[in-house]
């Protein structure tokens, strides 16, 4: 080994070692940060073996004292009050780290794909920026609401602690630390993770943190944890994350779990928000286990059942295997506890992956937070397919999510319905609105069988409920 290679070589050992000899606390947990209200949350860090470490929390009565382990690992669990007055945390060991501007209120991780991780301002040829976004940047003045971006990290192992990433379409890197939403530090965060903030914030008139973990271009194996992999038998996606070198730009399967969930998992939240599928299109078959799997494996890890909402994918004219066998997967997904899905087929753009209008799918996002966990009388579903019958020449649908009845966006009849007989050959159709029915029938199909809607990559359709949410895609058949 030549002098200069073996110096690089001590001087990237030294650098990457773990250093105890200050209490250090993970990113975060830093000052400006809102922890999640009316909840027992975890505060943890690292310290010299043995070292004893004292909390003071400006909230509690009494300290909190811990001793960090052989590793130089500790964790404490305080009880947190609801939202009201900015605090301070004081952790003190051999030296003491004081934060402050501490806000209670309610915490949501964002992840997923191009679709979540999408910047208000243009940033790049992929990202062009969302519709109005110079008056959004302009306006997004909301001191109560807090910003967390984790960085673009791709880890072979399991991290501790967030890195602030790589530059990839145009997101810079990281800062990993808290700040209050401003002009100045909103434009490269993700524009659906705000505008569902936003959204929280205007309805419940408390501090919202919101924690963007997101990459463009990513798979959900990437965000799944080793251990859902192993469930699912995906053996090849296994030797991968095991095989490939370390590198930090790839998005390998698991790896991105590791690097960007994995070192959150102690910080205590209200749920997560999700919008990906679309580097699973060509997968749909696998996708509604993967998916499943990825979600239960994140709780598991987290150590409780959290809400998991999700976006749609939105129409597109340029995917090479038909999408709504993909999006009829994350349909299906709702089979899972605590999880619902904005659809988002009437806001998609057949020429852009990346449609602009991503205040409405934060907005539909937070319908179902509103709903389902802050108790808001709205509604919060388009209209989703239950079950059918057939009498003669014509099929009867009945859906979920319709209690005041059916519509279409644009005043005329329901569009893109399709109906076939045994020979599974499908007909354009005619749907007519009953009340909280749908009747479909085609001259060309005298014993229908089978009915499908807007059941294509590129299907723009107009069906939806009164309160004027879409209507997912479906078929009613599994041919």
């Amino acid at each position: 080994m030549s002098k200069s290679i073996f110096l690089l070589f001590i001087t990237f050992t030294l650098n990457s070692a773990p250093s105890f000899a200050d209490v250090r606390l993970p990113k975060i947990l830093s000052s400006h940060m809102v922890l999640q209200r009316n909840a027992e949350v975890a505060i943890w860090g690292w310290a010299d073996p043995s070292e004893k470490i004292a909390i003071n929390a400006s909230w509690l009565d009494s300290e909190t004292n811990a001793t960090a382990s052989a590793k130089g690992e500790w964790k404490v669990t305080l009880k947190t009050i609801d939202a009201g007055k900015a605090q301070t945390l004081t952790i003190t060991g051999k030296n003491t780290v004081n934060l402050n501007d501490i806000l209670f209120g309610e915490v949501w991780i964002a992840s997923g794909q191009s679709n979540m991780e999408m910047p208000l301002i243009k940033a790049s040829n992929a990202y062009t920026g969302i519709n109005n976004s110079e008056k959004e940047v302009a306006n997004a003045n909301y001191p109560e609401i807090r910003l967390f971006q984790a960085g673009n990290f791709s880890s072979k192992e399991p991290l501790d602690d967030v890195e602030p990433g790589i530059v990839m379409y145009g997101v810079p890197e990281a800062k990993c630390e808290w700040q209050a939403c401003s002009p100045e530090s909103i434009p490269t965060f993700s524009s659906t993770a705000y505008l569902f903030a936003r959204e929280l914030y205007s309805k419940l008139n408390v501090p919202i943190g919101i924690i963007d973990s997101s990459w463009g271009g990513t798979s959900a194996e990437t965000w799944t944890p080793r251990s859902g992999l192993k469930k699912l038998g995906m053996e090849k996606e296994l030797a991968q994350a095991a095989k490939l070198p370390q590198q930090a730009d790839k998005k390998i399967p698991t790896r991105l779990y590791n690097g960007m969930i994995h070192p959150l998992r102690n910080f205590k939240i209200g749920g997560a928000i999700w919008y990906q599928g679309e580097g699973n299109a060509g997968r749909a078959d696998q996708y509604r286990q993967l998916f499943s799997t990825m979600i239960s494996e994140w709780r598991r890890e987290f150590g409780y059942k959290f809400p998991f909402y999700f976006a749609q994918i939105a129409p597109y004219g340029k995917y090479n295997d038909n999408s709504a066998f993909l999006r009829e997967a994350q349909l299906q997904t709702l089979s899972l506890a605590r999880t619902g899905m904005v659809v988002t087929m009437d806001i998609g753009n057949l020429d852009d992956i990346h449609p602009k209008n991503k205040q409405e799918v934060g907005r539909r996002l937070a319908l179902w937070a509103l709903a389902k966990d802050y108790d808001f009388d709205t509604a919060f579903s388009g209209p989703i397919f239950s079950s059918y019958a057939i009498k003669k020449d014509k099929a009867y649908l009945r859906f979920d999510y319709a209690r005041k009845g059916l519509s279409t966006n644009d005043g005329i009849s329901p569009s893109h319905f399709e109906i076939a007989g045994e020979d599974r050959v499908f007909h354009p159709a005619i749907a007519v609105i009953k009340r909280k029915q749908i009747v479909v029938t085609s001259e060309n199909v005298s014993k229908p069988l089978a009915v499908r809607y807007a059941f294509t990559s590129d299907a723009q359709p107009n069906l939806m409920n009164k309160e004027g949410l879409p209507a997912s895609s479906f078929r009613t058949d599994e041919w």
